[in-house]
């Protein structure tokens, strides 16, 4: 995976090279949208409230940082601006003249109070490409709930089906439905670039965050419309794809064998040296294989727990039957695949001078993604992107600082007393 060795705020080559990106999402939805923008090459400015990202108390940290955001941070110019405040709309103004996208996720109708709604944004540049994000979408009856990635996973219906049967319904250990719609986001600006080449006008576009969990739901809404079924929990199986389960082995680890093709399958009952298996009537097809799941289920864990797991890996994948140990990060981390694929990236840290990340995905093969650095401290680069996007000198950048427009990084001396005196002044909210 490469990693862009020289300046650290130049744009190296990429698919999106040339475009700027204003995001002004926060947490995880927008911010990693963003992050994909950036990876490709988008100048990505991300603008952060005073205090700073969300995110940025959210996951492990490491000497006082959030790894968390140093990742998802990554690749961005950071500044800080109050757009609460009347000089940190007129900032988000005069920023917006210069970018092709701007990336959101408030409270539909949160930007508009500020004057710095779609509407209000696109007078200033009318080819500008508005990405938003929110809970339930822009229009509907539930557009003015508060919703984060889990509440509308809950909504989707995704949320009822994760899980086992027995049991309340669970969830990944990570804000799922903010990728799935910061993905979502990213391929729908992108879109959007494409249109604006050939119409030369910006557009709006909207990433619901139920709606895009509400998507991995395909297999389920022609099911329940036609046949009135509600899918439910089904534990570590897959419903309708057998075999496609988790299996216990000898010393009581656990392997996940997927081979509901009838070819595959075939192969299978080979390694289990049941050959059988695969022209009994119950489980010649993958249909009636289905509909005996909890015999064929039975038989395959009967097989896997006389064996170790290391053995039933080898034996399997020696059979081309797709099988695998569940991965912990420990395991990622010493495994040679994931190295010979550079997809764990040391990336320079202006703090920790290297952090590891995961690398740039998909791959493209004339222009990759890039991993130039790590997402830094809160406001890092807002003396440098207003001075040279806005044209402000330093006396201007230094008094909005002093009035609390603006966050400025404390990376000198003068700044750090500055930066100490105004929070000894500091009024704390309540």
């Amino acid at each position: 995976m490469p990693v862009d060795k020289g300046n650290e705020h130049a744009v190296p080559g990429g698919p999106l090279v040339g475009y700027r990106v204003l995001e002004m999402g926060s947490t995880v939805a927008g911010p990693f949208c963003g992050r994909l923008l950036a990876d490709f090459g988008a100048e990505v400015i991300k603008i952060e409230p005073i205090e700073g990202d969300p995110v940025r108390t959210m996951g492990k940290r490491y000497e006082g940082k959030s790894l968390y955001a140093a990742s998802i941070l990554r690749n961005k110019s950071l500044i800080s601006v109050n757009l609460r405040s009347p000089e940190g709309q007129a900032i988000v103004k005069q920023l917006v003249s210069t970018c092709d996208i701007v990336v959101e996720n408030f409270r539909p109708g949160g930007l508009e109070k500020w004057g710095l709604g779609y509407e209000d944004l696109a007078k200033i540049n009318p080819a500008l490409i508005m990405v938003r994000i929110s809970g339930f979408g822009q229009t509907g009856p539930y557009k003015d709930r508060v919703g984060y990635g889990v509440i509308g996973e809950a909504v989707s219906g995704l949320r009822h089906i994760t899980g086992d049967p027995d049991r309340p319904p669970t969830r990944a250990a990570v804000s799922l439905t903010d990728y799935f719609t910061g993905l979502y986001a990213a391929f729908g600006a992108t879109m959007a670039l494409l249109s604006r080449t050939a119409t030369g006008k910006g557009q709006c576009v909207d990433a619901a965050l139920y709606e895009c969990a509400f998507s991995f739901m395909e297999p389920h809404i022609p099911a329940f419309q036609k046949l009135g079924y509600i899918a439910n929990r089904a534990g570590s199986r897959l419903p309708d794809s057998t075999p496609n389960n988790l299996y216990p082995t000898r010393e009581g680890s656990f392997i996940h064998i997927t081979a509901m093709g009838d070819a595959v399958f075939r192969r299978l009952a080979m390694a289990m040296q049941q050959p059988g298996l695969s022209t009994d009537a119950r489980f010649e097809s993958g249909r009636t294989r289905s509909q005996h799941f909890e015999a064929l289920d039975t038989l395959i864990a009967d097989w896997t727990s006389a064996h170790e797991l290391a053995e039933l890996e080898k034996m399997l994948n020696a059979a081309e039957v797709p099988a695998t140990r569940i991965f912990t990060m420990q395991d990622i981390f010493s495994d040679p695949h994931f190295k010979a694929r550079e997809m764990l990236v040391e990336v320079p840290d202006e703090q920790l001078e290297r952090v590891t990340m995961a690398g740039v995905v998909p791959r493209l093969s004339e222009t990759p993604g890039v991993l130039r650095m790590a997402g830094g401290a809160i406001g890092r680069d807002t003396r440098r992107v207003l001075a040279e996007l806005t044209g402000m000198s330093n006396e201007e950048i230094q008094r909005l600082s002093d009035e609390g427009a603006i966050h400025l990084y404390a990376d000198t001396d003068a700044e750090r007393t500055r930066q100490d005196n105004r929070d000894e002044q500091a009024t704390p909210h309540i």
